[in-house]
């Protein structure tokens, strides 16, 4: 606990916007993939190909997209960034996994790598001084 509230004075100390824009950004691809994977279910049962003899492989569809809705909108006003980021981050590894264990698409692995470095960033920096997280916590 005093490991999280170290790490939480530092980023406090040292906010920036360019972070902020870049955690709303986060937010945001996350919420419009979980629009993507609902609307075009063709899509996802091709990304679901190598997992279908998973049991509970429904259960995954939908944990990803209620994840990124979620998850996305947290992520943006900044509340409980660190508990919704470490929800993404069984999807990410999926994401990267399942392009070694089906179709090899680059430019898939590359967003999934981006997105999960992104996501292991404010796993460690949290929503930053700019969020709803530090406007309840200032209330106290």
């Amino acid at each position: 606990m005093g490991t999280i509230k170290t790490l939480n004075k530092w980023a406090n100390a040292h906010t920036y916007y360019g972070l902020d824009m870049l955690r709303v950004a986060l937010g945001v691809f996350l919420i419009l993939k979980g629009v993507d994977f609902m609307s075009d279910s063709e899509a996802m049962a091709l990304v679901m190909e190598p997992f279908r003899n998973l049991p509970g492989s429904m259960m995954i569809i939908h944990y990803v997209a209620a994840a990124h809705f979620v998850g996305g909108f947290f992520i943006i006003i900044g509340l409980l960034t660190r508990w919704s980021v470490a929800l993404q981050l069984p999807i990410m590894v999926g994401a990267i996994l399942t392009n070694f264990l089906g179709v090899m698409i680059v430019s898939n692995l590359i967003q999934a790598l981006i997105v999960f470095l992104i996501c292991i960033f404010f796993m460690v920096y949290g929503s930053g001084k700019h969020s709803l997280d530090y406007y309840l916590k200032m209330q106290k």
